[in-house]
């Protein structure tokens, strides 16, 4: 048993299929179900049934994924600590953001990042918190770029920035006489937020106060909630990022002070080798944020 095979297992796992899991390993199906099998003869034990389709993994077999896992990512690791040695900062990291961070930031800090670390290759993904936190501490994610609050077991988080919350408004509503707003000029109005399953959702209602309502309009993202509140349908919550962004169509408002917020982080597994990089990262960010 060696590496390429506990890599062939875990995607077998994912894919739950031969064929695509043997593409994706870029291996025929017959040696990939060979490799699988003999790792079967050498543990003297069953991890697939194999007379299902999709493929079903025994409970040892999810076992012993698991732990394969963990194989795949120390070498990784392993192979990063010693990039690392060479140049901290010659690094590749997965980094994640959530959609509702991820569109609005990146055009801000991408410029700044490309010229401080010109040997850093980001490969950037888009995904929802929950998702987001499954893959980091699996190890297919270096790092994500988060908002809090969220778990934080055997994960180390580094601050980035503090984002208000903006009233966002249609052009002709009469709120847009006021300069400032409070909750109790929102409390009759209709409400906006995302879907479940979007931390923006729990996040706004949180800071505002709002945990009681449920009589709101709900959308799947912060695109389709500004063009519905252009079109008239009701008002919404904006993070600024997200707020300023094609901010024409809209009317916005900010709170009367003290003004809501959520707070920005950029979190990463505590065992990181990448962590001078990850530090690096984070300050860039930082900078760029908090001069706004």
């Amino acid at each position: 048993m060696n590496i390429r095979d506990l890599q062939y297992l875990i995607t077998l796992y994912e894919t739950k299929h031969f064929g695509k899991a043997a593409e994706k390993c870029f291996v025929s199906q017959p040696t990939l179900s060979m490799q699988i099998k003999k790792i079967e003869e050498e543990l003297e034990i069953q991890l697939i049934e194999r007379n299902n389709k999709p493929v079903l993994f025994t409970p040892v077999g999810e076992k012993i994924v698991d732990k394969a896992r963990i194989i795949i990512q120390q070498v990784s690791d392993i192979k990063q600590v010693a990039k690392a040695a060479k140049d901290p900062f010659c690094a590749t990291i997965q980094l994640s953001l959530i959609p509702t961070i991820g569109p609005y930031l990146l055009p801000k800090i991408l410029p700044k990042i490309n010229k401080a670390l010109p040997q850093l290759r980001l490969f950037l993904h888009e995904e929802k918190t929950d998702l987001t936190l499954k893959k980091l501490k699996s190890g297919s994610l270096d790092a994500a770029i988060l908002a809090l609050p969220i778990d934080t077991t055997n994960l180390a988080i580094t601050p980035l920035y503090q984002e208000k919350f903006l009233i966002a408004l249609p052009k002709q509503h009469p709120l847009n006489n006021k300069s400032t707003l409070t909750l109790k000029d929102i409390q009759q109005e209709n409400l906006l937020l995302l879907s479940e399953g979007h931390c923006l959702r729990e996040q706004a209602l949180e800071a505002c106060h709002l945990a009681n309502r449920s009589d709101f309009f709900e959308a799947t993202s912060l695109e389709t909630l500004r063009y519905m509140v252009a079109s008239g349908v009701g008002i919404t919550l904006l993070p600024e990022l997200a707020a300023k962004t094609n901010s024409q169509l809209l009317s916005l408002r900010p709170f009367k002070s003290p003004e809501p917020y959520r707070e920005i982080v950029l979190i990463r597994r505590k065992s990181s080798p990448l962590e001078s990089c990850l530090i690096k990262l984070s300050a860039i960010i930082s900078a760029e944020l908090n001069d706004r």
